[in-house]
C-alpha cells in the first residue's frame, strides 16, 4: 500500500500549479503555459499555484470532444485548493521573489 500511496502523492506533486511556478524555473513554467495555449500573459509569483491553474483553465480546450474531462477542467479546480494551502504557507519566499524579480512572463507561440 506504501508505493501506492507514495505514486498517487508523486503524480500529485508533480502536477501542482506551485510546485511548477515557485520550485521550477521560469521557463518551465512559460513553456507549459504557451503549450496549453492560455490566454494570461503573466503569472505573479504571489500565489502563483493558484494563478498558474487558472491560466490553465483559462486556455482553449486541447480536445473538444473531451471539453469537461478529469483532465480538462476538474483536475486544474482540485489542484487549485491545495495549492492555495502550499502557496499560503510559502508567502513569505514568494513575496520577496515577487519584489526582487517581478511576474513570470508567458511566452506565447508566434
Amino acid at each position: 500500500m506504501k508505493p501506492a500511496v507514495l505514486a498517487m502523492l508523486t503524480l500529485v506533486v508533480t502536477g501542482c500549479g506551485t510546485i511548477n511556478t515557485v520550485f521550477r524555473d521560469d521557463s518551465v513554467t512559460s513553456r507549459n503555459l504557451a503549450k496549453s495555449s492560455s490566454y494570461c500573459g503573466t503569472v505573479p509569483r504571489v500565489y502563483s499555484g493558484v494563478m498558474y491553474d487558472f491560466c490553465i483553465l483559462h486556455a482553449p480546450p486541447a480536445d473538444s470532444d473531451n471539453y469537461g474531462t478529469v483532465q480538462n477542467v476538474y483536475w486544474p479546480v482540485i489542484d487549485s485548493i491545495a495549492s492555495a494551502a502550499l502557496d499560503t504557507l510559502l508567502l513569505p519566499y514568494t513575496i520577496v521573489r515577487q519584489n526582487d524579480e517581478g511576474s513570470i512572463e508567458i511566452a506565447h507561440k508566434q
